[in-house]
């Protein structure tokens, strides 16, 4: 694993992160464009989310190991520009078809490679993937790791999971009490699992999910969650796998790129990476 460099600023105590004219509560620059040649496994591969984690590691000259149950990762619509959604191919890249809940599917990202960092991006709706695929398709990813020796592991959850209920906006705590309740359970003990791991893990926990363009612009906050570009959080992920010295291992942190208290979770199709 190289070393890289992130860069984080830090505002006056008290200080708002979102006030229009101030500095944030604390920002992640974007890696230092230099030689990289990790070699990255990103579990949920095809995922809005994920695929941006595949698509920015290959980018940066790094191998990329993904699993998938489609066997098929496209190039996504926030860093992929004009190529979006185009099969992404590339000879750095291996797709592994299968269940992350399959202990033996999960096993083969990890066969005859030396693997230097994992990124968990799952996602799917309950009623398709069950009540516990996070949970147990987490746990399956731990085991093979451990069993192989590798230490660092960011896992994407989301804004209210764990003890950041009180960092959701109102309407999203509604949902999680309803519509969501059981997809939260699933990501609450899904961060459970992480953090009774022993590994070097982060749990990366995005407000408002988007497909527009990475701005560049990662704010970890300790107040109410903004909106995040999808590609802004791969970039966050990816520092947390292979940045020696990360700063935010054995935590949790919340991160947007822009937010207050008028913020409203975007559920639109543009937002699912659909068009309307």
């Amino acid at each position: 694993m190289r070393l890289s460099t992130t860069l984080f600023f830090l505002a006056a105590p008290g200080a708002s992160a979102f006030a229009p004219t101030s500095i944030p509560t604390a920002a992640s620059s974007r890696r230092a464009s230099t030689s990289l040649d990790a070699t990255i496994a990103v579990i949920g591969a095809s995922g809005l989310t994920a695929s941006e984690c595949v698509y920015q590691s290959l980018k940066e000259g790094d191998t990329v190991v993904g699993l998938t149950r489609s066997g098929k990762v496209a190039i996504p619509k926030g860093s992929g520009g004009s190529d979006a959604d185009k099969l992404l191919t590339d000879d750095n890249l291996t797709v592994i078809a299968g269940d992350v809940t399959n202990p033996a599917d999960v096993a083969k990202v990890f066969e005859g490679r030396d693997i230097d960092g994992v990124i968990v991006a799952l996602g799917g709706k309950t009623a398709d993937v069950g009540e516990t695929m996070l949970t147990d398709g987490t746990a399956n990813v731990i085991n093979s790791m451990k069993d192989k020796g590798v230490k660092r592991l960011a896992v994407v959850t989301s804004i209210g999971a764990g003890d950041s209920e009180s960092q959701a906006p109102f309407f999203f705590k509604i949902l999680m009490m309803t519509a969501m309740k059981k997809i939260f359970n699933d990501k609450n003990n899904q961060e459970k699992v992480v953090q009774d791991s022993g590994l070097d893990w982060c749990i990366v926990r995005p407000g408002g999910l988007t497909v527009d363009p990475p701005t560049g612009i990662i704010n970890v906050i300790n107040g109410e969650a903004g909106s995040i570009t999808r590609g802004d959080v791969a970039s966050f992920c990816l520092d947390a796998v292979k940045t020696e010295d990360f700063p935010y291992i054995g935590k949790t942190p919340c991160i947007s790129s822009v937010g207050g208290t008028s913020w409203v979770k975007d559920r639109s199709a543009k937002a699912r990476g659909m068009e309307e």
